[in-house]
């Protein structure tokens, strides 16, 4: 089978060259349930930054609503739930919804198929917790913009936004996906809330790789 990463990069690159620019996702779930791909960032368990920054929380998440932004096959939002959250996944991927459905059997996590970039209007503001994990950074610079917003606009008053990406210095080049964010980008997901924490973590494993932590909330009134 192909390099993981080389694949996912082909399939994106042939549809960013039709100016479709998110219908990759659906390509390479779809070829994976065939066994003809492999989902590069498909592991057993949660993401392990977004595993310490909810196991860090202070109170639990009962009588709160949550989403998981482009929740793939379903591991951090079967985690958000395990903390109380009513919680809604969602991916532009059916192939991954269906599977994370299979995958979780009897959860209460409602997965939906939605994309980022024309959210339904019941979900705008609709969410105590928003996280976004890795997503925002497979899209290219010409959506970038419009996701950020997308993100942003699922906060309720109130309510947090947790975002984690890999991180670049400012004018570094990249050659995507993903497009790792700098550190304007990750500010820009502040736009109308309130920057808790920020912090650039580099990675325990390979020290030349970093990831933006950000938890945001947004005031109400």
């Amino acid at each position: 089978m192909a390099d993981p990463d080389q694949h996912t990069r082909d399939l994106a690159a042939q549809r960013l060259a039709a100016d479709d620019p998110t219908a990759w996702f659906e390509d390479l779930y779809a070829e994976a349930s065939e066994g003809r791909a492999v989902v590069p960032w498909d592991r057993d368990a949660p993401s392990q930054l977004v595993e310490a920054w909810i196991g860090s929380r202070t109170s639990d998440g009962a009588g709160r609503s949550a989403v998981v932004v482009g929740c793939g096959y379903g591991r951090d939002a079967e985690l958000i739930a395990r903390h109380g959250y009513r919680t809604l996944g969602f991916d532009i991927a059916p192939t991954a919804i269906e599977a994370a459905r299979q995958r979780h059997a009897g959860s209460p996590v409602d997965y939906q198929v939605g994309d980022l970039l024309a959210l339904p209007e019941e979900w705008l503001g609709a969410f105590d917790l928003v996280v976004e994990s890795m997503n925002v950074q497979a899209l290219p610079a010409a959506v970038r913009a419009a996701a950020i917003a997308g993100v942003r606009s699922l906060v309720a008053p109130d309510g947090t936004l947790f975002v984690m990406a890999v991180a670049r210095d400012d004018g570094e080049a990249v050659d995507g996906p993903p497009w790792p964010l700098d550190r304007a980008e990750i500010e820009s997901f502040g736009d109308g809330l309130v920057v808790r924490s920020l912090e650039r973590i580099t990675d325990a494993v390979d020290p030349s790789i970093s990831r933006w932590a950000a938890e945001l909330v947004r005031e109400a009134g």
